[in-house]
């Protein structure tokens, strides 16, 4: 897989700092937060929303079997510099969409300054803040996802 158009955008230690910092923010939470960067779509996913190829990714990751329903996915279309952020049914029960949707936007400035990690690792950062006050990190909590940014 050539990854040329990803490569222009981050390096292996940007991929290090997105780890580390989910890594760092899941100590606080039992939320299980995982970043996921595409360059662009396949052909057949040309008609697809930004929710819609979200919403796949998210299933393929396995994200909706975490025990308490709390994964959350920031996924990023290069290529179109989109960027949505999805949550399973256990956030979404108690945090409204929009909140991830203002994250969004306030990383879509971040994005335009051509600051891809930094944005990501603000967004990592908010996402923890307000998933620590829903889901606080649990006795027996185990890290049950990957941390490790997927492309």
């Amino acid at each position: 897989m050539n990854n040329e158009l990803l490569y222009k955008y981050f390096d292996d230690d940007d991929f290090l700092m997105i780890s580390n910092k989910i890594n760092d923010s899941e100590k606080i939470t039992s939320g299980e937060i995982r970043v996921s960067i595409k360059e662009n779509r396949k052909l057949f996913e040309l008609r697809k929303t930004i929710r819609q190829l979200t919403e796949k990714e998210f299933s393929r990751l396995g994200m909706q079997n975490t025990r308490d329903k709390t994964g959350i996915l920031l996924y990023l279309l290069l290529k179109e510099k989109q960027f949505y952020i999805l949550a399973d049914e256990g956030i979404n029960s108690k945090v409204d969409q929009s909140e991830w949707d203002n994250i969004r936007d306030e990383i879509q400035y971040y994005f335009r300054q051509g600051k891809f990690t930094d944005g990501i690792i603000n967004c990592i950062g908010k996402v923890s803040k307000i998933l620590s006050q829903f889901f606080p990190i649990k006795a027996d909590d185990t890290n049950e996802l990957s941390n490790k940014v997927e492309f």
